[in-house]
């Protein structure tokens, strides 16, 4: 358990290493402008014209954040992620701001693509790099309808603000990079909202007890039997959220690493997919 800490510790660095390369090298010397907060705080310290810095107003912006996933999602969780902030902000300031290229396409195509490598991984091992990750934790535990709205309101506010500011070319190149980000963080981690588990599993009372103590989710099962080897197994079915992938991940390894487990993409939901 140490040496998983130590590990997920070691990756949320790398990831803010990379995210503050993606915006002191690429982004932030092309006026590009990165999604969710780390754009806001981008936008916000053009507005004031560079006197107060991105990274600090990155810091500002999680602090609420931070404290409402720290009532409202897990200590955990909002640990890993407010760490992932702050050392994000500490890198933005102590990183130049260095324009490698003056190509505004390739300043936006690298930069997307390298902060995406950055939260991929991050996600990827069960942390998140604050801001809407936070916020759609806590809006998928609340109630079931999708976060993706927010996320899209911030960034047209993001993308229209930076055109109104800087030309409607830096809107479009700010576009670009929320493509290639997106596609990249699809790539490594998800962007899917819901996906579907189903385990295949010999153990199937002690993995429901499990997962229920760390996952507010309904589980289905079947009945299910090996065709090569009869034995009697059940599957279990269960809708989560994006976030709780890599918790499901350590649940099912520690209580029954023998089992199947395939993750699918789920397009939509009907009815509540929490546990009653």
């Amino acid at each position: 358990m140490v040496i998983l800490h130590v590990k997920k510790i070691i990756v949320v660095l790398i990831g803010a290493v990379l995210n503050a390369i993606a915006m002191n090298f690429f982004l932030i010397p092309a006026n590009v402008y990165a999604s969710g907060f780390t754009g806001t705080a981008q936008l916000l310290s053009s507005i004031f014209g560079g006197y107060i810095s991105t990274g600090i107003l990155l810091f500002i912006l999680n602090i609420p954040v931070t404290i409402l996933g720290w009532f409202k999602v897990g200590k955990s969780f909002t640990i890993y992620s407010f760490f992932s902030v702050l050392s994000m902000s500490i890198f933005l300031e102590v990183i130049p701001i260095i324009g490698v290229s003056q190509d505004i396409l390739l300043n936006a195509v690298f930069g997307g693509v390298i902060a995406a490598v950055g939260v991929g991984l991050t996600l990827k091992w069960g942390a998140s790099t604050g801001g809407m990750d936070i916020i759609a934790m806590v809006l998928s535990r609340m109630n079931d309808k999708p976060v993706g709205t927010y996320f899209f309101t911030l960034n047209s506010i993001i993308i229209i603000s930076a055109g109104y500011l800087y030309g409607w070319e830096k809107a479009l190149y700010t576009l670009v990079a929320l493509y290639a980000s997106t596609r990249v963080i699809d790539a490594i981690h998800t962007r899917h909202e819901k996906l579907t588990a189903m385990i295949i599993t010999k153990k199937a009372d002690e993995l429901k007890q499990a997962i229920y103590s760390k996952l507010v989710r309904g589980i289905t099962t079947v009945p299910a039997k090996g065709a090569f080897t009869n034995e009697n197994k059940e599957l279990m079915i269960i809708v989560i959220t994006r976030y709780e992938l890599f918790e499901l991940e350590q649940i099912i390894k520690e209580v029954d690493p023998k089992a199947f487990t395939n993750i699918v993409q789920t397009a939509g939901i009907f009815g509540f997919f929490r546990r009653d």
